[in-house]
């Protein structure tokens, strides 16, 4: 036990890290490794509902982060983040009724597309001329599709959000600024639904791994704000693709 809260710890600070520089929230980063320790036949689920309770607080730490850094754009997130909600209750409730393999699956499968995309599809790695607006269909149906998603598969949406904002001429610093407040309603409503499934106390939360993960997130987030804008556009790209990769491995391994 004291190992594995020390691991939970460690990959804390990573998604203090990944929530300043890629507006994860934490996802990514602790999906794979609270699934990796956790040893109930519903590790995917615990994982998915815990990355969504960790994302409450980091998402919204950060947001307030980046609001006061002046990054936050409210043109680009309302009435994206009502859309984003909606989808969110539709996805997390459908997760809590779907088996753990298949979740696991799902999970890698759309971390290799969205690879894929970024890397093959242009606009991403490099940013294309000035920032557009975004359209009505983006921001409605889009909006629900990602809510739908990221609950779905506890992300937060700030793997959706981040390209689609990046493909709109956003620098990779103002894209994932704004997938932090983006990434709020998901955590909300996914963290709601979760806690209420399940056959646990706290339904598939693991209050325990979530302490650990805030334990290490928290500080690191108040640091590494003070070094994220310095980090080049295009590097900042690349290494997003590659926290993606990385996570990709992890889940592989784990399954």
């Amino acid at each position: 036990m004291f190992t594995s809260i020390l691991v939970l710890f460690g990959f804390g600070c990573l998604s203090g890290v990944t929530t300043v520089l890629f507006g994860f929230g934490g996802g990514f980063v602790t999906v794979p490794v609270v699934a990796a320790v956790t040893s109930s036949g519903d590790a995917m689920h615990i994982a998915i509902a815990t990355s969504t309770a960790v994302m409450v607080v980091n998402a919204g730490t950060a947001t307030v982060v980046q609001a006061r850094a002046g990054r936050l754009r409210r043109e680009y997130l309302w009435p994206l983040a009502a859309f984003i909600a909606a989808g969110a209750l539709a996805g997390s409730i459908a997760a809590a009724h779907v088996g753990d393999g298949l979740l696991r699956v799902l999970f890698a499968g759309y971390l290799g597309l969205t690879i894929a995309d970024s890397l093959i599809r242009g606009g991403f790695l490099r940013a294309q001329g000035e920032p557009r607006p975004l359209g009505t269909a983006t921001s409605t149906a889009g909006g629900v599709g990602i809510g739908a998603v990221a609950s779905f598969l506890g992300v937060g949406g700030s793997v959706l959000t981040v390209p689609l904002l990046r493909r709109r001429g956003l620098p990779m610093a103002d894209a994932t600024a704004m997938a932090n407040p983006l990434s709020v309603p998901v955590a909300v409503i996914g963290t709601a639904v979760y806690a209420t499934a399940g056959s646990g106390p706290a339904g598939y939360l693991d209050p325990v791994a979530g302490a650990a993960l805030l334990a290490g997130s928290l500080p690191t987030i108040a640091v590494v704000r003070r070094v994220a804008d310095r980090l080049p556009d295009r590097v900042h790209a690349i290494a997003y693709v590659l926290l993606l990769a990385v996570a990709l491995v992890a889940v592989a391994a784990g399954g």
